[in-house]
């Protein structure tokens, strides 16, 4: 597990719609725990954090070039050229929020890491509780699981996806800080093997009650606090 990692970001598309310096203060405002390098002239910047944060950051930039450019096609103007316009505070909360707009109204969308999603739902199922305004959805693609936030139906209220989404977003970043994963490979791929370490996992787990366990056929996935999942697989292996 990767406790940092850096990416650098490329602004420019940005730069005939807003001041990028303007655009990166707000960044820096909203994602509170990634550290941003100097701004380049030619519209690149380093940013430096967890691996959930900085997917959180540039799904939310894709969003938003995406929101800019279903603008510019709605809007006839004779110019190409269009004013470079400073942020105003008032307009945060929908040009920097990850919201798309289709035909069905307000989307949120969270990247995460797909064994901190399966930790959340075991662990926290409350954080994907909605009421029948909102409607969750996720699609997994290997280590990252996208959950998808919508409104369910025209009486929806965009603030309640909002919510949602920041819910989801502050217990993953919560969780990211404080598990680790270990995998128990299994030497045999045979069926009595995987009997075995699968009664070996379910007699240990209720001493455990922090820990995930995730079998999968050539191996068992082992979630939670770092002490905590060492113990574990050491008394599975004995």
């Amino acid at each position: 597990v990767f406790s940092s990692v850096t990416s650098i970001l490329n602004m420019s598309i940005f730069k005939d719609q807003f001041v990028l310096e303007d655009l990166i203060q707000e960044l820096k405002k909203k994602s509170t725990a990634l550290s941003f390098g100097p701004l380049q002239s030619n519209g690149h910047i380093s940013v430096q954090g967890s691996f959930p944060a900085i997917k959180l950051l540039r799904d939310s930039l894709l969003l938003k070039a995406k929101s800019l450019s279903e603008k510019d096609k709605g809007e006839e103007s004779k110019s190409h050229q269009r004013p470079r316009r400073r942020l105003q505070q008032h307009r945060l909360t929908t040009e920097t929020s990850n919201f798309v707009y289709d035909a069905d109204g307000e989307k949120q969308v969270v990247v995460l890491d797909t064994d901190i999603y399966h930790y959340m739902k075991y662990f926290y199922p409350k954080t994907f509780l909605v009421n029948d305004d909102v409607v969750i959805s996720n699609v997994t693609d290997g280590d990252i699981t996208t959950v998808y936030i919508e409104k369910a139906g025209s009486r929806s209220d965009a603030e309640q996806v909002l919510r949602v989404k920041e819910k989801i977003e502050n217990r993953s970043l919560k969780l990211h800080n404080a598990l680790r994963k270990e995998r128990i490979y299994f030497e045999e791929h045979t069926g009595d093997e995987k009997r075995r370490y699968k009664r070996a996992c379910e007699s240990l787990k209720p001493h455990y009650p922090h820990v995930l366990i995730i079998p999968y056929d050539t191996h068992v996935d082992v979630v939670g606090n770092s002490s905590e999942i060492f113990e574990f697989i050491k008394e599975v292996s004995n």
